[in-house]
């Protein structure tokens, strides 16, 4: 790495600062489920008013992977049958998949990219549905799991070169993808990821959180660890790749924090072929629902 600091500092602000805006229909969204008394027509009134969502969420859900016996027409329609919390999530998903490039000079495959954010969001959530016991909302795990990795989008875009022998490296050398970052780049997607979500005026905590989910991982942190072991569990399980294929042991402490392995938690989760399944069907059908 020849840049110097200040050169490479400047560098990843200016890329960052080239990422699309995360709309504000969403962060109201996830504003008004804050609170547990929301009313549904209070989250209907806010997608309706953005009619690019409100087509994309009618669109996924007369696919054929829902299959409902009769079409939807409405998103008061789409919220009783599936629920705040469901809705909430597919509206979190859109938007991150709307600010995806549909291509990129790195060789950085979009869509399996999508598919493992979205598989790690899912068991994220699933993790803190299970074992959190201080009352984290089980919500900010799946924002976790589907921005952790953005860093790698902002790479592929805008510094393609240095991210596409990143890749090269962490595959020929069976590395960490986030070594060879450093090792090429000078930082790794965590970094930048970080600061992607800080422009998006997220909480701190999640900057936070993906700013250090590959080097300082508490227990105590139900985000972090879930996060971790999500990570982990998609990789494990094939589900899409984020371009590290490495599978991360977990640290005795999340061990002790989730009773046992990462065999012993899969097995815990039970069924998660509905999580690939659904993640899949997203995946596959989002360039033409994003477009």
């Amino acid at each position: 790495m020849t840049e110097t600091s200040t050169e490479l500092t400047r560098k990843l602000s200016a890329a960052v600062e080239k990422m699309p805006a995360f709309p504000k229909s969403v962060q109201r969204i996830l504003e008004i489920t804050r609170d547990i008394n929301c009313q549904p027509k209070e989250l209907v009134m806010v997608i309706e008013k953005d009619p690019v969502m409100t087509m994309k969420l009618l669109r996924i859900l007369n696919s054929a992977y829902y299959s409902f016996p009769t079409p939807i027409t409405s998103v008061n329609q789409s919220v009783v049958y599936l629920g705040i919390n469901t809705i909430k999530n597919m509206a979190l998903s859109f938007a991150a998949a709307g600010v995806l490039p549909s291509t990129n000079s790195a060789g950085f495959d979009i869509q399996r990219y999508l598919m493992h954010s979205l598989t790690t969001a899912s068991i994220a959530r699933m993790l803190c549905q299970k074992f959190g016991t201080d009352g984290t909302d089980p919500t900010d795990c799946y924002i976790a799991g589907l921005l952790h990795d953005f860093g790698k989008v902002v790479f592929a875009q805008f510094m393609p070169e240095e991210f596409k022998g990143a890749l090269a490296m962490s595959g020929e050398q069976a590395t960490s993808l986030h070594a060879a970052e450093q090792e090429i780049i000078g930082v790794d997607h965590s970094l930048v990821g970080a600061m992607l979500v800080e422009k998006w005026q997220f909480p701190k905590s999640l900057t936070e959180t993906i700013r250090y989910h590959h080097s300082v991982i508490s227990p105590e942190n139900t985000v972090q660890s879930c996060l971790f072991v999500a990570d982990q569990i998609s990789k494990k399980l094939s589900m899409g790749n984020s371009g590290n294929l490495l599978v991360e042991e977990l640290p005795p402490a999340l061990i002790t924090r989730f009773g046992g392995n990462m065999d012993d938690i899969i097995a815990r989760l039970g069924d998660l072929s509905k999580i690939a399944e659904e993640a899949q069907s997203f995946s596959k059908d989002s360039k033409e629902l994003m477009a």
